[in-house]
């Protein structure tokens, strides 16, 4: 635990203007990003006494051990740099939303030759305009099903329209009028991107102009006598009222508006957003987070906008957006949002009327979401904390192992052999830094040297890169390498609080070797026997035994299975490689380029099987001790195969009982 007067910046050092802070643990890495109107001031309220500080705050300003600042000219240039630092570093104590569930939008592939309009997922893509997100991908497809009968848009995936084009026929959709089968050129790929664009704009909200349009079109129609136009016509229009009443009318006409409401306690809080567009809800989406720095509402709502519109841009972001309880700095938030629109957005809380009454809806909302949550995690902050701390005290640990390593080997009968290592943060899976590793062959099945090895690369790797990135100078600048980079440290560059292997004695020993031959001597060592779930330390004769309702020995067997699991997938996807390989692979020295050229050269494995040493030597690269480990390679893959003559490169005819 670090004392913050021993980092505290000298008086007069800080500037008194706009910009961005970071402050980083003593493995550099960064653990906290904030901004402020004035440096000067909102660092100072960090280096008070401790007594005085959120419980939050001071175990942040203990945990770091340097600070350091970038001066900006703005505050809307502030809240651009901290949303872009908070995406780069993932500061661990920095409030990060993650959604309560999947949701599923309507997308327009705008960026194809002919848009599609699908059902998607996850991230979004340039060029793709996304609608939602909805609550149910049926709901989206019942929508789109109406809508397609007047906006007859591609819906099928490109090996379908591929197939389509080929055979110059198309798919059902396309027979029944609810596709203008661009595949066989009924419309130009301009005309599509027309009826693409339209289906845009009525889904975006502008629906009274289509829908005035196709009355206008029937009451022609009809004039003229063209019953069946004007039959169809209506038929339209109807399907687009239906498309429309799916979607709630909750406000006046035209207002497109997003409202963001709050639930929170001490330890976490809600969020619920409610898009609306041309006065329906068009989608809704919820996020959950732990409160792992101190914020009040006002923050939480900043953050929450940072997250919703820190990569969205122009109609994404709607003219109006209501919140609860407006950041403290609402004008450059404004503003802010302002840019990414490319026109005026109004922040604001909601006073009276339609839109108070619909965001009390929203709150609503965000306290049952949060009551679920806690439901569904009944416990589980409290628990993991609760583990950590168990784990700490069994193994006589100076503090909570806030990061944890687990390594395990896995083979196949002494085949195969991968090791992996999974990463836990505050208890949980932090996937982004598995590591899998291949680990080379030894005589037996020796898990112990095994593990030896794979410690040692981790640690070597971790060594490495703590000598790259350099240390703080004396006079508190950061040390820079050769190249004139300053060292940005990679995931192998944080060393854990603890290591756990998976196994017995021999295993923990294997691993405090490879440590100790390192010179490392401040991350300790435990390991878990599967057998007994037994926790052993390194040179103790007998166990550490948890109770089986402990929440340590529990955590220790999540992360321990993990490992396990995340092993056995490499292994057995090695294996299955492994036996799909190519008789080539066991020629030695021979790589995926030298194996390409020959099947080059060749056309085909067949004709290569046929070729002599001779033949072989003639591609470039090839020598006769390589041609004929080559030859000798697939004769032996051959059921039945003759034998060869290295020596002359001549096929030995079989003589019919088994011997050349």
């Amino acid at each position: 635990m670090a004392d913050p007067s021993s980092y505290r910046p000298a008086p007069g050092q800080i500037p008194d203007s706009p910009g961005v802070y970071k402050f980083r643990d003593e493995h550099r890495r960064v653990i906290y990003v904030g901004k402020a109107k004035s440096l000067r001031q909102r660092l100072a309220n960090y280096f008070q006494p401790l007594v005085n500080l959120h419980p939050r705050t001071a175990t942040m300003v203990t945990t770091a051990a340097s600070v350091e600042w970038t001066v900006v000219s703005t505050e809307v240039e502030a809240l651009q740099l901290e949303y872009s630092w908070i995406k780069e570093y993932d500061p661990r104590f920095n409030v990060k939303y993650r959604d309560d569930k999947s949701y599923p939008y309507l997308a327009v592939t705008l960026n194809e030759e002919f848009p599609r309009v699908q059902v998607l997922r996850g991230h979004k893509k340039k060029g793709v305009r996304y609608f939602g997100p909805y609550a149910h991908a049926w709901a989206i497809r019942e929508t789109v099903d109406l809508m397609l009968r007047v906006f007859p848009v591609r819906t099928c995936s490109a090996g379908v329209f591929r197939n389509a084009a080929a055979a110059g026929r198309p798919c059902l959709l396309g027979y029944i009028g609810k596709c203008s089968a661009p595949c066989v050129g009924r419309v130009t790929p301009e005309e599509h991107r027309e009826l693409a664009e339209d289906f845009c704009d009525f889904m975006a909200g502008r629906t009274g102009t289509y829908i005035r349009r196709l009355e206008k079109g029937m009451a022609e129609a009809a004039e003229e006598m063209e019953y069946e136009k004007a039959a169809r016509l209506r038929d339209d229009i109807e399907a687009l009222r239906r498309a429309m009443e799916k979607s709630a009318v909750v406000l006046a006409d035209a207002t497109d508006a997003d409202l963001v409401a709050l639930a929170e306690d001490e330890l976490e809080a809600a969020v619920q957003i409610f898009h609306v567009r041309g006065g329906r809800v068009r989608g809704q989406r919820g996020w959950v987070t732990d409160k792992v720095e101190a914020v009040d509402t006002a923050g939480l709502v900043e953050h929450a906008l940072q997250q919703l519109y820190g990569e969205e841009s122009g109609d994404a972001v709607p003219k109006e957006v209501l919140v609860p309880a407006l950041p403290e700095d609402a004008e450059a938030v404004a503003q802010w949002l302002s840019g990414r629109r490319g026109s005026q957005v109004s922040l604001r809380i909601p006073q009276r009327g339609d839109k108070k009454d619909l965001m009390a809806t929203v709150a609503r909302n965000a306290q049952q979401a949060l009551v679920l949550h806690k439901t569904k995690r009944a416990g589980d902050l409290t628990t993991r904390s609760r583990a950590l701390e168990e784990i700490a005290e069994a193994l006589d640990l100076d503090s909570a192992p806030l990061r944890i390593e687990c390594f395990d080997v896995s083979h196949l009968q002494g085949e195969d052999v991968v090791a992996s290592m999974v990463v836990f943060e505050d208890g949980l899976p932090r996937k982004s830094e598995y590591r899998r590793f291949q680990i080379k062959s030894f005589e037996g099945q020796d898990d112990v040297r095994s593990m030896h090895e794979v410690i040692g690369r981790r640690f070597r790797r971790y060594l490495a890169e703590k000598e790259r990135t350099g240390e703080w100078g004396e006079d508190g600048e950061v040390a820079v390498d050769e190249a004139g980079d300053e060292g940005r440290p990679k995931r192998f560059a944080y060393p854990p609080q603890l290591v756990v292997v998976d196994g017995g004695q021999p295993q923990v020993a294997a691993a405090r070797r490879a440590l100790d031959e390192l010179g490392i001597d401040d991350i300790a060592v435990c390991g878990l026997a599967k057998r007994l779930e037994e926790v052993w330390l390194p040179g103790e004769d007998d166990p550490v035994v948890l109770p089986r309702s402990s929440e340590g020995l529990y955590l220790l067997q999540r992360v321990r299975d993990t490992a396990h699991d995340f092993a056995i997938r490499y292994q057995r996807s090695k294996r299955t490689k492994r036996l799909r390989s190519s008789p080539l692979d066991d020629v030695p020295g021979l790589g995926d380029t030298r194996k390409q050229a020959l099947i080059k050269h060749f056309g085909s494995v067949k004709r290569l099987r046929q070729a002599t040493i001779e033949q072989i030597c003639e591609v470039p690269g090839f020598g006769r001790k390589t041609a004929e480990a080559v030859a000798v390679a697939l004769a032996r893959a051959t059921p039945a195969a003759p034998a060869v003559n290295t020596a002359t490169g001549e096929i030995m005819e079989d003589d019919g009982d088994g011997t050349a």
